[in-house]
């Protein structure tokens, strides 16, 4: 075999009867059929890895195999749920490999190799974080209102159980993400330049009005907050924080030394939102 050295390049003459193809499988299944002509560029007449698109390949490579993890959660009943790893593909080790099949005729197949992503927050984390109550707030609404009802229970879930780490900024807008009919939200009514109408989620107002409450009470940084253009009748005026996905947001920043835990509920026509931390929490050093 040819080798010829180049700054920042390794160039080989591609052996005699390479393999045709690499085989990719995962969980026993073959996933993808991929050739030297796929990722191949010619140099002063040798052959080398286009590295842009082959980062491109292990990136759609990812998305396909990759499993996100899950937190560790509290449910209703006050019990902690054990979180569970995740996992996404190692990608230097598939480089490697990879690189093997391009330059010699050693290789024909591989499993792809994965590595675990453990979850941010454990149920050690939420022992410790659940101990002590530093905020809360309670607002009321008419239950009898199905489609707000919804909306609001919706757009809690969301909140319930997020962890905010010192120093991280709490974003309304993207933890509920964009309320849409296809994640179940539907229309009622909403406050627009002083008026009522109708719109998507409507509701979920009161949901992130009850949280900058809790939040307010718990001592935490208010960094974006807006009031509605009207009063509203579940908060005293001036306690309101309007939302929208494309407007609005309510924002605030853990200035604690510990985590802050957001536990939220709605039931019975209540908007429930309480705030914990561990037994260690002080302000950070200005």
């Amino acid at each position: 075999m040819k080798v010829m050295f180049l700054p920042f390049l390794l160039l080989l003459i591609m052996p005699e009867n390479a393999p045709d193809a690499l085989e990719l499988s995962h969980d026993g299944q073959t996933i993808e059929r991929i050739s030297r002509e796929d990722f191949s560029i010619t140099y002063l007449d040798e052959n080398m890895v286009d590295h842009q698109k082959f980062e491109s390949f292990l990136d759609e490579l990812d998305d396909k195999l990759s499993r996100e993890p899950v937190n560790a959660i509290i449910d209703e009943k006050g019990s902690i749920v054990q979180g569970k790893a995740g996992t996404r593909i190692d990608r230097m080790k598939v480089k490697g490999q990879f690189y093997q099949y391009f330059y010699t005729n050693s290789l024909t197949s591989i499993t792809v190799p994965m590595t675990p992503v453990y979850p941010q927050v454990d149920a050690e984390l939420l022992e410790e974080i659940r101990a002590q109550h530093i905020g809360n707030y309670l607002t009321y609404f008419k239950k009898g209102n199905k489609a707000r009802s919804k909306n609001i229970s919706l757009a809690t879930h969301a909140i319930n159980n997020h962890v905010v780490f010192p120093g991280e900024l709490f974003s309304f807008n993207k933890v509920v993400g964009k309320r849409t009919k296809e994640k179940g939200y539907v229309r009622a009514p909403v406050i627009v330049r002083g008026e009522l109408a109708e719109g998507i989620g409507g509701g979920i107002c009161q949901v992130s009005s009850t949280l900058y409450n809790a939040v307010d009470n718990a001592g935490l940084k208010i960094v974006e907050r807006y009031s509605h253009s009207r009063n509203v009748p579940y908060v005293p005026p001036g306690r309101d924080a309007t939302v929208s996905w494309y407007g609005p947001d309510f924002t605030f920043k853990n200035e604690y030394n510990q985590p802050v835990l957001i536990q939220a509920k709605s039931a019975n026509g209540k908007v429930m939102v309480r705030i914990h931390s561990s037994d260690l929490l002080e302000k950070n050093a200005e």
